[in-house]
């Protein structure tokens, strides 16, 4: 069995978890498709330890982030691997963070190994947490740097946009596309519209959003 390895990027509360949580129970509950989710290590790590990393433990998570990702992919029957953030979050942390861009390189190269890269829209409302979350403005940061280098690197990504139930339609059907199964039934009066929109390598969000809102508001 091959598996498909879906890659979720997005800055803090950008909502990656809830959409990975969503896609699981999803592709399990109504189309029998066994899937794994991949945490995000580096949350894990500064909740063990109370602190947030430092810069020279940035390289370490960011390897194990890789390393997760590489072992869930390796279940038996698993179809589809889910993975709550790769080691591109963590290098891109650690270039606004440290301005430190030595982990891109070798972030990029692993994030181009994955099936489907999809980039988290900024339409949801930033919420602090209490514990490591910085600000809206990081979130907008880290996004213009993942869009940057992606595009950079020609790394092809999908944004998805939506709270709820929109953004996960729009997660399965790019996931659907590349297993060559549908995962979303849509209107087909939508057929020229929401349902065959893809905006990989789109850099300016701002259009995104207005395409996004303009389809959505037709149904």
């Amino acid at each position: 069995m091959v598996t498909l390895t879906v890659a979720l990027l997005g800055g803090e509360s950008s909502g990656k978890t809830a959409l990975a949580t969503a896609l699981h129970q999803t592709l399990h509950d109504t189309h029998g498709i066994r899937s794994a989710v991949v945490p995000e290590h580096l949350r894990a790590w500064c909740e063990a330890r109370s602190r947030a990393p430092e810069v020279h433990e940035q390289a370490a998570i960011a390897a194990e982030q890789t390393r997760l990702i590489e072992a869930a992919r390796q279940l038996p029957g698993v179809a589809v691997v889910i993975a709550d953030t790769t080691a591109l979050m963590v290098a891109a942390y650690s270039a606004l963070v440290f301005n430190d861009t030595a982990l891109l390189p070798p972030a990029l190269e692993q994030q181009r190994r994955y099936d489907l890269s999809l980039l988290m829209g900024l339409d949801i409302p930033w919420q602090a947490d209490g514990l490591f979350r910085d600000s809206p403005d990081m979130r907008e940061a880290t996004d213009a740097l993942l869009r940057r280098e992606l595009q950079a690197a020609g790394i092809g990504f999908q944004t998805v946009y939506g709270q709820g139930g929109a953004r996960l339609q729009q997660a399965l059907r790019a996931i659907g596309a590349r297993l060559g199964r549908p995962l979303v039934h849509d209107d087909p009066a939508l057929a020229t519209g929401r349902g065959n929109w893809t905006c990989d390598n789109c850099s300016d969000p701002e259009c995104e959003h207005r395409l996004f809102t303009g389809l959505l508001s037709r149904v």
